[in-house]
């Protein structure tokens, strides 16, 4: 609270400043907490930072509704947006389990970003179907290369285990 009444507090840091608490309380197990805060501030300044996080939040609670309105909504917003379309990829992926549409966002996202952590981790599982390990090999090493964030689908520990098995 101190920190929202700082005298040089932009609406961007206080967006980020929200961002990151919502993120915290996300990773402390507080998911109801998160959701509430990002849904508040989506309802006062709709932004894609907002729209990708609270997307990606509510594929982690399984609110398979919610995430693919509010994803699709952010589709609307942006849509080229690559957390945006991973999001989608992972509503489909995950919750839907639609994996042929989710394809389709995951190649979107790549094709705009081809660094992108989670992307590359479900382009992988694709490549695994198709018996191409080489590939996903591939794709995963080249997702250790970015920076892991608190919310990416998968951590690092993950991706290298995952490398190591499939190596072995």
């Amino acid at each position: 609270k101190k920190a929202e009444k700082a005298p040089d507090l932009t609406p961007d840091k206080r967006q980020q400043l929200l961002m990151n608490y919502a993120t915290a309380q996300y990773k402390l197990g507080e998911m109801e907490k998160a959701l509430h805060l990002l849904e508040a501030a989506h309802q006062k300044s709709p932004c894609g930072m907002i729209y990708g996080t609270l997307g990606f939040l509510y594929i982690q609670a399984g609110e398979t509704e919610k995430a693919l309105a509010y994803n699709l909504e952010a589709l609307e917003y942006d849509d080229e947006d690559p957390v945006t379309l991973d999001n989608l990829g992972q509503t489909y992926y995950r919750l839907l389990n639609d994996k042929e549409t989710a394809k389709e966002y995951f190649l979107k996202a790549h094709e705009i970003k081809e660094t992108q952590i989670d992307t590359l981790y479900f382009l992988s599982r694709y490549d695994l179907e198709e018996g191409n390990t080489e590939a996903a090999i591939e794709k995963l090493e080249t997702a250790l290369e970015g920076r892991f964030s608190p919310l990416n689908y998968v951590t690092k520990a993950d991706v290298e285990a995952e490398i190591e098995r499939l190596k072995a």
